[in-house]
């Protein structure tokens, strides 16, 4: 599967002076704390998961993969290599009901919504993951990762389908830190089935699921079937970050089950090694007092925006208003913000092309690494743009390279 185009952002390496050393750090859901994402050997790997297509690209999403933009600038100004794998999950159970109800093929609703997505992530100046893949391509390395986990004393069957022991992992729970009775709360609302008969443990999670009639599936030696959820990213992870993530990123709703099992899966696969460094999550997006949902049906959506006229690079400032880990909502408001802030900024920088912007170290090559904070950011910007300062040229390099925004 191909990614988007997408165009290197500048280099400011030359603009970093005395903030060049400063490392970058999020906040890591399994510790509660900030930690330091200096990669060891100079690549930093980065799995973000994609989109399940339909309904793309919402705002919601849009949010969490604006977000993740961010920390892959930030390691790039800070000089590293960036390793970033994203999937696309083009085969599950929503998809497949959702194809059902609009009477449409699966594979051609998902061809379709993930073209819409790659369109939007481009015009949002995403920068383009370096492998962008799906899970029916996937399918044999998910199979040999199951034999594995199978190898491990693992996996067990109940009738034909294929399940992950979470009791096999030691550390089981220490991404959510969430308790047992947290857990069974909200497993069969986020794609678990706690009540089905046979299971070992309510919280056993499916890896193979036999073919149902009507629905796609395919030879393995485990038998015809197709994978569940959560090893699907275990394996794309995995096979194509090229060593252990230094961070798996996502929604705050993935935090449980989902990047729970991710970990525990692989970590019993490789004998006990960490999945990620850190565990990064970005905050809910409400619309008229809800969050954002595809089951509520209460949607913005990024085509729909531009199709209004909506400038890219508008949405993108809107989307950065807002701490990536804060849960917040959309307005109309935000984005006639944004609007005028982007014809600001454009006028600015277009008046004062020369010279130097005498920038400050929170709109230096810096923002950003410090949790991926970009309001500070924004208002320092607005600081130079009220300013007489020049150094136009400047600040277009920063703003694009630290924040992706095209002036």
């Amino acid at each position: 599967m191909h990614a988007w185009p997408s165009v290197d952002p500048p280099s400011v390496t030359d603009l970093a002076g005395a903030v060049a050393d400063l490392p970058v750090r999020v906040h890591d859901t399994a510790t509660g704390s900030r930690v330091d994402l200096t990669p060891a050997d100079g690549t930093a790997r980065l799995y973000v998961c994609g989109i399940t297509p339909y309904d793309a690209t919402h705002l919601g999403h849009a949010a969490t993969y604006v977000a993740f933009d961010l920390l892959n600038r930030a390691w790039r100004a800070a000089g590293h290599r960036v390793q970033y794998v994203q999937n696309v999950t083009d085969v599950d159970d929503p998809l497949l009901e959702r194809a059902a109800r609009d009477g449409e093929d699966w594979q051609d609703l998902a061809h379709r919504q993930t073209d819409l997505f790659r369109g939007d992530m481009e015009a949002l100046n995403v920068l383009a993951p370096a492998a962008y893949v799906g899970v029916v391509e996937s399918i044999p390395i998910v199979v040999e990762m199951i034999e594995e986990l199978r190898a491990a004393g693992a996996v067990y069957a109940v009738d034909d389908d294929l399940y992950f022991s979470v009791t096999s992992d030691v550390t089981f729970g220490e991404v959510s830190r969430w308790t047992r009775e947290q857990m069974m709360a909200i497993f069969a609302e986020r794609g678990g089935d706690p009540d089905r008969p046979g299971k070992k443990d309510p919280l056993d999670c499916l890896l193979w699921l036999a073919e149902r009639p009507g629905e796609p599936a395919w030879d393995s030696p485990l038998g015809r079937g197709r994978p569940g959820w959560h090893i699907e990213c275990s394996a794309i992870a995995r096979a194509h970050a090229g060593g252990p993530l230094d961070v798996q990123g996502g929604g705050s709703d993935l935090i449980f089950p989902h990047h729970e099992m991710s970990a525990s899966q692989t970590q019993v696969a490789v004998g006990g090694e960490r999945f990620a460094r850190a565990y990064v999550h970005t905050g809910m997006v409400a619309l008229d007092g809800e969050k954002m949902s595809k089951s509520l049906g209460n949607l913005e959506f990024v085509s729909r925006l531009r199709a209004g006229g909506s400038d890219p690079a508008a949405i993108r400032l809107a989307l950065l208003a807002q701490h990536y880990r804060s849960d917040w909502e959309w307005t109309g408001g935000l984005l006639e913000a944004a609007d005028a802030r982007l014809a600001r900024w454009r006028a600015a920088v277009a008046e004062r092309p020369g010279g130097s912007a005498g920038y400050t170290p929170a709109a230096s090559p810096a923002a950003g690494r410090d949790d991926l904070d970009a309001p500070p950011s924004r208002l320092a910007v607005d600081g130079w743009v009220a300013g007489s300062a020049g150094g136009g040229d400047q600040v277009r390099r920063v703003v694009d390279a630290v924040l992706g925004v095209r002036l």
